[in-house]
Parts: C-alpha cells; structure tokens; sequence
C-alpha cells in the first residue's frame, strides 16, 4: 500500500492538462531480451487521477526488440478510442529526443487496427509485416507476426 500511495503522490513528468504521465519507478531493463534501459509512464486523467495506462520505452537493440519494438502502450479499455497512446508517445518526444535517439520502433499486432492507427497518426511509416520466430513468441504475447512501424524523431530545436 506504501508504495501505491508513493505513486499517486508523485507528480507528473509530463502533462497536457487532461492526462498526466507518472514516471514509475519500476525496472525495465531485461538483459535478457537485450532492455539495457528503460522507463515506464503511467497515464492517468489530470483532474480525477484515474488510472489510463501507461507508455514504455525500451532501450538497447537485440533480436527480442526487434518484435517487443522500443515503444509500447497499453490503454484501458473504458479509455480506448479517444487518442490517448498517440498524445501519450508525443509528450514524451522531448524526453526521447534528450536521449538523442533520432528513430524508435514501435511494433503492433497485425489485427490491431487502432494500435496501427496510431502508428500512422504519429507519421510512423510500416517498414514491414515481420514474421515471429518461435523463440520470441511467449515475450510478444502468442504473436505470429508483427508490424514495425519507425517513428523518425525530429532534433530538438
């Protein structure tokens, strides 16, 4: 309980005046599947704190990546339909571009057409369907195949 009242205490790193994004303090890092850093953001609504989702970003390169992609989101499902992955990725730009990354990936499942709309809200060009090996289909979550979407990232101006 100590630690869930930690987290609502926190501020927000980032915020549009409707949803605000909680740096976690959770571990993102997997050597394993080649995570040599990360951060999590949850998101919730700015005025009522509740819960949305949250917003990862995974850094490193290996195979594993290649599928899980450098970027995930969640949404709730009461807050689906409403932008809230896309708003959420672009207020942490400033954030990637600090790191200095000029592209992250973002991989969706192919039948997940709102998670693929905003891919290409977000101006993420398909690079390609990319079949999923065996190996890496427990960590992509039973996926066969994978979209993999590069978000160029603009330099800091």
């Amino acid at each position: 309980m100590c630690a869930l009242l930690r987290l609502f205490s926190r501020k927000p790193l980032f915020s549009d005046g409707e949803i605000d994004l909680v740096l976690s303090n959770e571990d993102v890092s997997d050597q394993e599947c080649g995570i040599l850093d990360g951060y999590t953001f949850y998101l919730y609504q700015a005025k009522t704190r509740n819960y949305m989702g949250y917003v990862s970003l995974r850094l490193g390169e290996s195979p594993a990546l290649y599928y899980l992609g450098h970027i995930g989101y969640r949404i709730e499902e009461k807050f689906r339909g409403h932008g809230y992955a896309g708003r959420a990725c672009r207020m942490i730009l400033p954030f990637i571009q600090q790191l200095g990354l000029r592209s992250v990936v973002i991989t969706t499942n192919v039948e997940n057409a709102p998670s693929r709309r905003t891919c290409e809200r977000l101006g993420c060009p398909l690079e390609r369907i990319a079949p999923v090996p065996w190996e890496y289909r427990k960590i992509c979550m039973g996926a066969t195949r994978k979209c993999r979407y590069i978000w160029r990232i603009p330099p800091r101006a």
